[in-house]
């Protein structure tokens, strides 16, 4: 096959083809700052006539949106490169704080509340939505699978099929690395989880009903929108079908999976990252994985892994980062072989540590990704702040993370 030319980073926008743009969304969950619990408070940035999720505020090159529940709030933008991402969203999320302030609230990152009651949340009205009722009908949109998660998304466009190959490929790979860089949830109900990840176990656990919508988490190979149609799509749709007669749920969106290609946009959207505590760190995350999936589709590295059982074994590996993140061991010769790892077995961490040196991301993002690589990835040191999990402990984690968004810094172990 013959070895594609990377796209040049000079050229202008709007460019709809591989690693020729970018897409990233940070949830973020507003808290009353005296007590640092959820509040909801979305109305007071998104506008008291807002009537379901849908709605989105544009702001110049940013849109503020609502999620599911009054308490949360989504900020996006699209761009051409990553470089400069991570300012942009610290002034977005400055002019939240600003606004929330006369309020007695604020904004707090974080992969999930570690003291939030799912059943105290208000979720915006359900009946104002067929679509939604419908949602809630099947799968209950009340719990913290829906009601306490903060995600970030990363976009990456494609165009046709051979572009959606490439992508999909090296998406999968990456897919089982990311809670070792980006896990921020070690805590739920107030008690130390069994994941360091728990954001992404709980993500898994939402569509139970119907398990098709979300799979493995890592989706299964596909070489082209009718592949993708047919192996992951048309399955899902006829697996909710008896539970959504009208319909109402047929839809790209129900893809559940780590990684789904929205074929309405033409982007891959990939799922797994939880929100950071700063946007630097947000964006540096992201940029992490996107040189990686960039060296994977242009053949920068070998990217070739079994094709037989892949799901079952990548799915394995990502339970393995949950659970123990950075510290987890790999020993899958042929996954490390793929990233130009000769080895027969090392830590999630100490193949990040390969990857970020052979892949390069760009110099801004070096502070924040040398911070984590140190230190663990969040929920490490989340965990080490904490030590002995109790109440006021976790309260003292939920307002210096609070902190560390509101002034733009890192969490130090």
């Amino acid at each position: 096959m013959r070895r594609p030319t990377p796209p040049d980073p000079r050229r202008g926008l709007p460019l709809p083809h591989l690693f020729e743009g970018f897409g990233v969304e940070i949830e973020w969950t507003i808290v009353d700052t005296a007590t640092l619990l959820p509040t909801p408070l979305a109305h007071v940035l998104l506008g008291e006539g807002r009537a379901d999720r849908a709605f989105e505020r544009p702001r110049g090159l940013a849109r503020w949106a609502g999620e599911l529940v009054r308490h949360q709030v989504e900020v996006a933008a699209q761009t051409k490169k990553l470089e400069g991402l991570g300012d942009f969203f610290e002034a977005e999320a400055a002019a939240m704080n600003d606004a929330l302030a006369p309020h007695g609230a604020c904004l707090l990152g974080g992969g999930l509340h570690p003291l939030f009651d799912p059943t105290r949340a208000q979720l915006w009205p359900i009946d104002a939505s067929r679509t939604l009722r419908a949602w809630d009908a099947v799968f209950g949109c009340r719990g913290h699978a829906w009601t306490n998660l903060q995600s970030v998304h990363l976009e990456i466009p494609f165009e046709g099929d051979e572009e959606l190959a490439r992508l999909h490929a090296a998406t999968r790979l990456v897919l089982p690395l990311i809670p070792a860089l980006a896990a921020s949830s070690p805590f739920v109900d107030g008690r130390r989880s069994p994941f360091v990840d728990t954001r992404v176990d709980l993500f898994r656990a939402k569509h139970a009903k119907v398990p098709q919508v979300v799979g493995r988490i890592v989706p299964e190979p596909i070489t082209s929108q009718a592949g993708y149609e047919a192996r992951i799509l048309r399955p899902m749709y006829a697996a909710v079908a008896p539970v959504d007669p009208d319909g109402l749920l047929r839809d790209l969106r129900l893809d559940g999976r780590g990684a789904v290609a929205r074929f309405d946009r033409g982007v891959m959207q990939i799922r797994l990252i939880d929100a950071q505590e700063t946007p630097r760190a947000d964006v540096a995350v992201c940029a992490a994985i996107a040189t990686v999936i960039r060296a994977l589709a242009y053949e920068m590295l070998p990217g070739s892994y079994p094709i037989e059982g892949s799901t079952e074994r990548l799915a394995y590996l990502l339970e393995l980062s949950m659970r123990d993140g950075e510290r987890a061991v790999l020993d899958d010769p042929a996954y490390l072989r793929a990233f130009g790892l000769r080895r027969d077995r090392v830590t999630f961490g100490q193949l990040w540590d390969h990857l970020i040196e052979r892949c390069s991301p760009a110099r801004e993002h070096a502070e924040p990704l040398d911070l984590i690589r140190r230190h663990g990835p969040l929920a490490r040191r989340m965990l080490t702040r904490v030590g002995s999990v109790d109440r006021a402990n976790l309260e003292g984690l939920c307002r210096e993370l609070s902190e560390c968004l509101r002034d733009g810094r890192m969490l130090l172990a």
